[in-house]
């Protein structure tokens, strides 16, 4: 894919980067380089991504952990695959019981969103069907990370006080002691430029990666996990960490400028990027800083969203096709509703917020899109003792509507906002793409995929560029550097329109595209301490 940079119009915070051998994209330095160092040693794209998601469940924990989810998207061997490593709920939990304490809506902390955590099995997974290395020689640089510490950044260290005043605040039981343990060891959040270390979760890595990630699911992490559970009144046992399998699935795509856009099929909510751009599909977008535009996409993001919160769930529950959402007829209809006029979304009815996300490449046509998280920051705020694992707190996302296909099940896995992307043209790739952050993140793929596309920006230019964000009913939130013109004309047209500084809540994205036949092109998030590591 070839880039006029020169048509951009607003600057940019940093430069496009070019390589020929490898990149590595992500949203911490450090852990560019650990997947880039990888790489350089033997390793493919494949290996480095793993190395990298590793090294972030170290280098950027108030996002991720090894207690977290992952989904991948991976080009090799000419063609594209899928893994869905997301766990499901406890086999012994019980909405009833849940109702009956009365809770309204699944709680973020605690014990009741926990479910079982796939992102170790993703990194064996990964590395035994398609990389160069063993797991032992690719989390080596977490595992060194972990053990001898490394300097805070000051993006993290931001977000990390920041959530520790809370869980200070809010979070007093005993069940939440080795959280505070772990990542506030001096009574108190690490500040930017100081040293952070955990040796327990050194020692977790290791046993992950000298096991094959056995440990974690049927060995001694396991065991750790179960008794902090059994202890403290949690569901999870050693039988649903056995249990756990990574799913390789067919990714799914619709058709956009002559490219197709991949994302993996629910219980991701990938679909909901898909089914926006295919309803855009049917309008031309001549400019990028016009009303018009801007409001045909945040329309289109409403009905995406209203479709996609209805249905999506464990695919074995949705009461509908994820062909009948994607096809013609019915993006058509839907397409109707989109008028001048901001309007509250609704479902259709066809028959028929935290997380890492990485990129890589390598010479040999290798390429990975990568999404790792425990959802809400710092997921539950478990931490299992003398282990530096946090759990995640992705059930959170599910539903207490006894009716609702995303409904708490025992065994089942819940709506999941982490979605990596792939863009592919004639049947070739072109790269991996993701922008990262809770229900942002298909609005990020829309409009980074539509400036690419629509407005031909190149990678840089396409994250940097000013976003806008649907939270819900009429209410959109604009960044800072948005033209003045274009906010009055979305306040014109009914749009109830906040404006936010750059970077909050708008996601966190990086991109890698092929640029001819021999050299890659990047870009890292502006929003962020963003890096895209090649050589």
């Amino acid at each position: 894919m070839q880039f006029d940079s020169l048509t951009y119009p607003y600057a940019s915070r940093r430069a496009v980067t070019f390589a020929q051998n490898g990149i590595v994209a992500t949203g911490q330095h450090l852990a560019a380089q650990a997947g880039l160092s990888v790489m350089k040693n033997g390793g493919n794209a494949i290996d480095a991504a793993v190395a990298t998601a590793a090294a972030l469940t170290v280098l950027e924990p108030n996002s991720n952990s090894i207690g977290s989810d992952a989904f991948a998207i991976v080009w090799t061997r000419g063609k594209l695959y899928g893994l869905n490593a997301s766990g499901a709920f406890p086999q012994s939990i019980s909405l009833d019981k849940i109702l009956a304490a009365g809770h309204q809506t699944m709680p973020s902390a605690g014990w009741l969103p926990v479910t079982v955590p796939g992102a170790p099995a993703a990194w064996q997974a990964l590395v035994e069907r398609f990389g160069n290395c063993s797991l032992s020689e690719v989390l080596k640089p977490a595992i060194t990370y972990a053990a001898e510490g490394y300097p805070v950044p000051a993006f993290i260290a931001n977000e990390w006080q920041k959530h520790y005043q809370s869980a200070k605040t809010t979070l007093h039981e005993a069940q939440y002691e080795s959280w505070f343990k772990t990542f506030a060891p001096l009574g108190r959040a690490p500040l930017a430029g100081e040293i952070w270390r955990s040796e327990a979760m050194a020692k977790s890595l290791r046993q992950i990666a000298e096991t094959k990630a056995k440990a974690f699911y049927q060995g001694e992490l396991a065991e750790k996990i179960d008794r902090f559970s059994r202890e403290n009144g949690g569901d999870i046992r050693l039988h649903d960490l056995a249990a756990f399998q990574p799913s390789w699935i067919d990714p799914i795509k619709v058709a956009y400028r002559g490219f197709d856009v991949w994302e993996l099929p629910p219980n991701g909510q990938g679909l909901v990027a898909l089914i926006a751009l295919g309803l855009l599909n049917g309008f031309e977008f001549p400019e990028r800083d016009c009303v018009e535009t801007l409001h045909r996409q945040i329309e289109a993001m409403k009905l995406a969203f209203a479709d996609g919160q209805r249905y999506i769930a464990d695919p074995d529950c949705m009461s509908v096709q994820i062909s009948d959402l994607l096809s013609t007829s019915y993006l058509d209809e839907r397409r109707k509703q989109i008028t001048d006029s901001a309007a509250e979304p609704q479902a259709g009815n066809p028959s028929g917020s935290d997380t890492v996300y990485l990129a890589t490449a390598d010479s040999h046509g290798n390429m990975v899109s990568y999404i790792q998280s425990h959802y809400k920051p710092f997921g539950s705020f478990l931490v299992v003792p003398d282990s530096g694992i946090a759990l995640q707190n992705r059930g959170a996302c599910a539903s207490l509507d006894r009716s609702h296909d995303n409904v708490v099940r025992p065994g089942k896995r819940p709506y999941h906002t982490i979605i990596p992307g792939f863009l592919t043209r004639d049947g070739q790739p072109v790269g991996p793409f993701g922008v990262m952050g809770g229900f942002m993140q298909p609005q990020g793929h829309l409009q980074v995929l539509m400036n690419t596309l629509d407005f031909g920006m190149n990678p840089q230019a396409a994250l940097d560029a000013p976003r806008w964000r649907w939270d819900f009913a009429k209410n959109v939130a604009i960044e800072a550097d948005t033209p003045e013109h274009l906010i009055k004309g979305l306040l014109a047209k009914g749009h109830q329109v906040t404006i936010q500084p750059k970077g909050s809540g708008f996601g966190r994205g990086q991109i890698i595209w092929r640029h001819g036949a021999d050299v890659l092109v990047a870009g890292t998030e502006p929003r962020a301490d963003g890096a895209a590591a090649a050589y």
